[in-house]
């Protein structure tokens, strides 16, 4: 890692603000790479791109994004055209699960699923060593994995979407209901008493201060969670379930009552073979996947490097 810049997207300014402060922070990054590395402009070859989807990867166009608005954006080639570089485009969460294939977390895995929980849902598909994008491209959307058929309404439309129960801004919703309905917990405090401040990172920070309360939301997000995943690994039998956003901060409180669902909900044999891990790479998941992305559309196949020990 040479260079990196972070900014928040700031979707709301529409889809044009985007473009331009991710081709501002492109630019910047790529000159301190060269300054770090001492490259030329010759030796950086291209932009790896990672969006929310679904999308078409043959033409670079993002065909819908519902937590952004964009309708059949040309985000490859607008990017690609602006900083003078081939790109290639692929889904964010590919990206992230190809990175901890790679570099994290699925070193050695020759099948695993990435789950991302943030804003929304994603996931994520390496089988036999390679990203699985289905028919259209569409493969991995496992947020719109439908767990309760008469539930709670997604962003995309459909009703009982595990993105609607799980995703980030599902669990702060799910805990600001209890707070109104009065559940006792440190959260008001927390947050000053405004409850639209209040994250999923914020009730993992609430776990880890002792709030049995913001344990008990999380404890029923890894009920959410552990039913979309014991169907996954029920269907795709994988080596390993790759678990990433800011919610695996609540560590155990997570993951232990996540486990304890799959093995209750999954084949035996599916769920024993499976290990449920949280993210290495974290945020930078989807920058190293990206990357890679980018790496095996020029130049073919890449290695994973075999777990250590």
């Amino acid at each position: 890692m040479l260079g990196m810049r972070s900014l928040p997207t700031e979707s709301q300014h529409g889809a044009k603000f985007v473009v331009d402060r991710m081709v501002e922070m492109i630019k910047s990054v790529i000159q301190d790479a060269k300054r770090e590395g001492g490259f030329s402009d010759e030796a950086v070859r291209g932009v790896g791109l990672g969006s929310p989807g679904p999308l078409d990867r043959s033409t670079g166009a993002v065909i819908e994004t519902p937590n952004l608005g964009w309708r059949n954006f040309p985000l490859r080639d607008l990017i690609a055209n602006a900083v003078g570089l081939e790109a290639e485009l692929d889904n964010d969460a590919n990206a992230a699960t190809l990175g901890e294939w790679w570099l994290g977390a699925g070193r050695g895995a020759s099948s695993l699923v990435g789950l991302t929980l943030g804003t929304g849902i994603g996931g994520g598909l390496i089988l036999d060593g390679e990203v699985y994008h289905g028919t259209s491209d569409a493969a991995g959307e496992i947020g719109h994995m439908t767990i309760n058929s008469t539930g709670r309404k997604c962003k995309c439309g459909n009703y009982g979407c595990l993105e609607a129960y799980a995703s980030g801004p599902a669990i702060a919703a799910r805990a600001v209901e209890g707070l109104e309905a009065g559940a006792a917990s440190l959260l008001p405090d927390m947050v000053s008493g405004d409850f639209t401040r209040i994250t999923a990172e914020t009730v993992s920070e609430a776990i880890l201060a002792g709030d049995t309360y913001a344990a008990d939301v999380m404890r029923e997000t890894a009920t959410f969670l552990g039913t979309g995943v014991a169907n996954l690994i029920s269907l795709l039998n994988p080596e390993l379930i790759v678990v990433s956003g800011g919610v695996t901060r609540a560590g155990d409180h997570l993951f232990q009552p996540l486990r304890a669902e799959v093995r209750k909900r999954a084949f035996s044999e599916a769920a024993e073979s499976c290990r449920i891990v949280p993210s290495e790479l974290g945020d930078m998941a989807g920058v190293v996947g990206a990357a890679a992305m980018f790496r095996i559309a020029r130049f073919g196949p890449l290695t994973s490097p075999s777990t250590a020990a």
